[in-house]
């Protein structure tokens, strides 16, 4: 018994794995050896921490939506006859081994010559293999959407964000992404996670659905700069509905004075026909300072 096995065992000797034998050993070397306790004793910590953390409790919406992706695949059949199948039956039928040798060199060979064939035999156009690439594509990108919907569920505000970002890599979110980004942007506890999706969901503001739910978002934010950004993306949209919300706002006793002073502002722009960029920069946007989004064009109420 050394310390490399024991180094090499200790998580097997925690879970109570080792042999009676061997389990014997390595006590005996760490009751011996003091590097080897301090490596026991640390991994003792480990051990013990991992077994106090919760189990995540998975959605309720995981199970049937896994199901739902994944009738969505196709298994293709299992071909009937195969080289391994036709080497079996060469294998029981009755013939001297010389007369199997032979065959088996000649599939051999003719194998060798279909393989060459089909190198040498140029691709098929491109055009053949668009729909397959568009079918595989519209399954990457329902699967996207099924672990955004799940991860946005997540304990961690970290897994949110990373939930938020796949909206970018969506061609077009369906209804039930987009609800959940706004629900999202009204309830989630993170301010971050918040102001991501409000960033997300930007790009998106064409759509009705979108735009009024942007705008009924209003009265249901508390923080002062997703109060700000939203405030923001309505002068930018020149969005006149939001108009009674900002209002709404300024009439509550805690908000900020800089906050006020913005909504003023705003409410101000929107009823000028007077679009403005963002007087406060957003801190989670990856795009650089000096760069600003295209406003969308409005919709008539």
């Amino acid at each position: 018994m050394n310390c490399d096995f024991a180094h090499e065992h200790l998580a097997a000797y925690l879970a109570r794995e080792l042999p009676a034998a061997e389990h014997a050993g390595l006590e005996a070397h760490v009751a011996a050896c003091p590097a080897c306790q301090a490596e026991l004793l640390a991994a003792q910590r480990v051990w013990h921490a991992l077994g106090q953390l919760p189990a995540p409790e998975p959605s309720a919406r995981l199970r049937p939506e896994f199901y739902a992706m994944l009738a969505t695949f196709e298994v293709a059949p299992t071909p009937t006859s195969s080289l391994a199948g036709l080497w079996q039956w060469l294998r029981a039928f009755p013939l001297p081994r010389p007369v199997v040798r032979i065959a088996y060199s000649l599939s051999l060979l003719s194998l060798g010559i279909g393989a060459g064939y089909w190198l040498h035999t140029p691709p098929p156009p491109e055009k053949a293999s668009q729909p397959q690439v568009a079918a595989l594509a519209a399954q990457v990108g329902q699967l996207r959407q099924v672990l955004l919907l799940t991860l946005l569920e997540n304990p961690s505000a970290t897994e949110r964000l990373r939930a938020v970002s796949y909206t970018k890599e969506l061609p077009t979110p369906n209804t039930r992404v987009v609800s959940a980004l706004l629900s999202t942007l009204n309830q989630d506890p993170n301010v971050n996670v918040r102001l991501a999706t409000l960033e997300a969901l930007a790009p998106l503001a064409h759509d009705p659905a979108v735009r009024l739910g942007l705008v009924r978002a209003l009265p249901q934010q508390t923080s002062p700069l997703v109060q700000v950004a939203l405030a923001d993306l309505m002068a930018q949209l020149q969005e006149r509905r939001s108009v009674p919300p900002l209002r709404k706002l300024l009439q509550r006793a805690d908000l900020d004075a800089t906050v006020k002073n913005k909504l003023e502002q705003t409410i101000q722009l929107i009823s000028t026909d007077r679009p403005a960029a963002p007087s406060l920069p957003s801190p989670h946007a990856q795009a650089p300072p000096s760069s600003q989004p295209e406003p969308a064009a409005p919709v008539a109420s």
